[in-house]
């Protein structure tokens, strides 16, 4: 005999009669009640109660129609009230009937549908939100607004998700760039102590002797030192567009783990119409973050001609320019900066973003001229970003996903 779990009772909201499975046609019917909304028209003539209602609710606050004038009449009325105590109920609310990703998509839509941006300033609020890229970007762009007394609170929020992110990528980005630049620091000469031992005997098998069984090492292939010297230079140069919020939060966390590593001089620039010159600011991710200032317009050309005036070594040099193109300043004269960068032996690294929602609006006409100079222009996930700097450090081809 077939048996079915209890049905959720009347308390929770659930259709059906406590101790009985709920009938598919009215699980279904609840289903699309909560979709719909319970608009007249619905056509669903089914009531919530419980659980299910205060779902409904929390749905209603931020999905239901606008109030007349700003949208469909009737059914659910989209509002979460003007004062941070009501915001921060909601989020309450929101947080127990449903999982963390669904929280943040909610908490990015309240922000973006009902205008809660100048909440966030409240220590109160910012206490209550489940912290993300997306809402450190949110706050980057409110900090010239921010009231001291909320401040180190934000810098709370934004330390946290730093601190999440620099544990997830640091490891895995040290560990693919420090073999990279073993591989590219390849020497013939080794002393013995940096003798790449599996390399030198598969470059000397044809020199095996079967009566001696040993192999006679010819060429010797060895390590560089990498504890003694830099061996490459980094700029990364980050667009701080209003648009590329999320690309800055992870070029500031990969910024600062690049700088960590003792074979890499790395530089971090931010740009919009301005230039400016974080590095010495690269030890606390935190801090670079708070020191950029999400909007306002681009000028690629003149931020990258402020990175050429810093490269002193152009064959050991790697510049990732992270942006989405929209260029304010001269167009010509940028893709001139490219094509001499280039000749000179930089390796160049256009990316449209950093992040994981992939390809943004860019210009595309922008990025068809890069790709003519050498220097395809493509979307990079956090996941993605250290093979391809390793592959950038070795001089061989980018990994540059396919098209979706």
């Amino acid at each position: 005999m077939t048996t079915h779990p209890a049905a959720p009772t009347a308390e929770t909201g659930r259709a059906g009669t406590a101790g009985t499975a709920p009938d598919a046609h009215d699980e279904r019917l609840r289903r699309w009640r909560l979709v719909l909304g319970g608009d007249a028209a619905d056509g669903t003539g089914l009531a919530l109660t419980g659980t299910d209602a205060a779902m409904d609710g929390a749905l209603a606050s931020l999905y239901g129609a606008r109030p007349a004038g700003q949208g469909r009449g009737g059914g659910r009325s989209a509002g979460l009230g003007a004062s941070a105590p009501s915001v921060a109920r909601w989020l309450g609310d929101i947080r127990t009937y449903f999982p963390a990703s669904v929280v943040q998509v909610m908490q990015r839509d309240a922000i973006d549908r009902l205008g809660l941006s100048a909440l966030l300033l409240e220590p109160e609020m910012l206490e209550a939100v489940e912290a993300d890229v997306h809402l450190v970007g949110t706050l980057l762009s409110l900090t010239k607004v921010m009231p001291e007394t909320t401040k180190e609170t934000a810098r709370a929020v934004v330390r946290k998700v730093v601190d999440e992110l620099e544990k997830k990528l640091a490891t895995r980005t040290r560990s693919a760039l420090t073999g990279a630049l073993d591989r590219s620091a390849r020497i013939s000469r080794p002393r013995h102590r940096d003798i790449d031992w599996d390399r030198t005997i598969r470059a000397n098998l044809g020199n095996y002797l079967p009566e001696y069984r040993t192999v006679v090492p010819e060429r010797l292939i060895g390590y560089g030192r990498a504890s003694r010297s830099v061996r490459k230079d980094v700029v990364l140069c980050v667009d701080q567009s209003g648009s590329m919020a999320a690309s800055v939060v992870h070029a500031s966390v990969f910024g600062a783990v690049l700088a960590s590593m003792r074979s890499l001089a790395t530089r971090l620039v931010v740009f919009d119409t301005a230039v400016v010159d974080l590095t010495d600011q690269l030890d606390d991710p935190v801090d670079v973050l708070f020191g950029t200032q999400l909007g306002g317009g681009t000028d690629i050309n003149r931020a990258l001609a402020y990175c050429q005036s810093r490269i002193t070594r152009p064959a050991d040099t790697v510049v990732v320019l992270i942006s989405d193109l929209y260029e304010g300043g001269i167009r010509d004269e940028m893709l001139k900066r490219v094509a001499a960068m280039k000749a000179a032996g930089v390796q160049f690294v256009a990316l449209l973003a950093l992040s994981d929602e992939g390809a943004p609006a860019y210009d595309r006409d922008h990025a068809a001229a890069l790709a003519a100079l050498g220097a395809p222009a493509f979307a990079c996930t956090p996941d993605l970003f250290p093979e391809v700097m390793a592959a950038a450090i070795e001089k061989r081809p980018l990994p540059i996903p396919a098209p979706a």
